[in-house]
């Protein structure tokens, strides 16, 4: 059994001081959410074996917020496609139980939605879905072969 989660990153701010999309921070209601996020994941005993994150700067700042997760930056998840994503899941090492992404949607909801084939389509920021895999191996993570066990919005936490 496999557990992915996705975590997408808190709401930011619409623009940057470098006009780059990259480096845009999260404004004053994404911090707040993100530690609240970061504290559900802990009222829920939630862990990870591994947490890879893009290194988009909203990015960065959620992880920090949220708190504890120790992330490696991966560049591939920055803009990436619901393929890119499967391929990185996929490539998971098969000694990982529990793998979470940090990262942007569109790309999320609709991994998720591959996934699960349920309608997760719309992952507002700071949303954690988690979605549990009964599989020995990352490699045979496809469509359809996940259920999904949570869909947290960080809006709807007291």
């Amino acid at each position: 059994m496999k557990r992915l989660t996705l975590l997408r990153h808190a709401k930011s701010e619409r623009e940057s001081s470098t006009g780059r999309d990259f480096d845009r921070s999260l404004n004053d209601r994404g911090r707040a959410d993100a530690k609240r996020m970061g504290e559900e994941i802990r009222k829920l005993d939630l862990t990870f074996d591994l947490v890879l994150a893009s290194p988009a700067q909203r990015v960065v700042e959620t992880v920090e917020q949220v708190g504890g997760l120790s992330p490696q930056f991966d560049e591939r998840i920055y803009d990436a496609s619901t393929r890119q994503l499967l391929d990185i899941v996929q490539s998971t090492d098969d000694q990982v139980g529990s793998l979470m992404l940090v990262g942007h949607n569109p790309g999320f909801e609709r991994l998720a939605a591959r996934l699960t084939d349920e309608a997760v389509d719309d992952v507002p920021t700071t949303a954690l879905v988690e979605i549990e895999l009964p599989i020995d191996h990352w490699r045979d993570a496809d469509e359809s072969s996940g259920r999904l066990v949570r869909f947290i919005k960080a809006k709807e936490l007291a």
